[in-house]
């Protein structure tokens, strides 16, 4: 699977009258609402002279709507852009899964297996594991989201450098970098420099697929396309690339429904 192609899955569509209450920026953004079937809609217009042409995108966890545009002119045109792809929009807004906040006693994925997080007193430190496989939280109750959000992206980038450096070392190579980001679009992602970029939400899946996105990236390192050679090197990696991907496929989404949010 290219996992490059999720990015259109996830929400962005490229080019091809809004309610007018707009919020002005000297940075080259603003924002307006949209109504789209029946209801309005945040949507910010943003300014990158990097962008080719006008793209609108809708966040797969948070259902914010944005619209990049390449000039100032094109910003101009960004409101009457949203419009026109109203409709594929709502059809993304649809799919944004409904969030669950990092408190106390909200269940979540780690690893694969889901567990609760439960305050505690004193322990390990701000987040552990305990025998059970929950997550205990120690402070106080306002600062349980962070801490668990600390801990999960600690744990992912732990785990996503350390199956990085192993798998790269099995193919004769080394990555520049391994970084861990909330990304949107991608699991991972590989550079032309041989920097490596993982998704922290790997984390919350099981080690199986976490596995195929490492495998994937790293083979990268060698073969920068998707040819008969990049995937034997995958597959020397790892042998359940079907499964992975089928995985990613059901269940990807819904790994964006975490926030640390109150």
């Amino acid at each position: 699977m290219d996992l490059a192609k999720r990015a259109k899955e996830a929400g962005y569509r490229s080019e091809g009258k809004l309610m007018r209450k707009s919020l002005a920026s000297r940075h080259g953004s603003r924002r307006e609402l949209l109504r789209i079937d029946g209801r309005a809609v945040e949507v910010t217009m943003r300014l990158n002279p990097r962008a080719r042409r006008l793209i609108v995108k809708v966040h797969p966890s948070t259902g914010e709507v944005t619209v990049v545009a390449p000039s100032r002119i094109s910003l101009n045109r960004a409101l009457d852009f949203a419009r026109g792809e109203a409709p594929w929009i709502a059809r993304q807004l649809a799919r944004v899964p409904e969030q669950v906040a990092l408190v106390p006693g909200a269940r979540i994925p780690f690893r694969g297996v889901e567990c609760s997080i439960l305050s505690a007193e004193t322990g390990r430190g701000p987040v552990w594991q305990d025998s059970d496989g929950h997550l205990r939280v120690s402070g106080r109750a306002e600062h349980v989201p962070r801490r668990v959000l600390d801990f999960l992206k600690r744990e992912a980038r732990k785990s996503l450098e350390a199956r990085s450096l192993e798998f790269a070392s099995r193919l004769g190579t080394r990555p520049r970098h391994v970084t861990v980001r909330d990304t949107a679009s991608r699991w991972g992602s590989c550079s032309a420099n041989r920097s490596i970029s993982y998704s922290w939400r790997l984390i919350l899946a099981p080690a199986f697929v976490l596995d195929y996105v490492v495998a994937h990236e790293t083979a990268h390192l060698l073969e920068m396309n998707h040819g008969p050679r990049f995937w034997r090197l995958v597959r020397s990696l790892t042998p359940e690339i079907s499964s992975a991907q089928s995985w990613l496929k059901e269940y990807g989404v819904a790994l964006h429904r975490y926030a640390a949010r109150d």
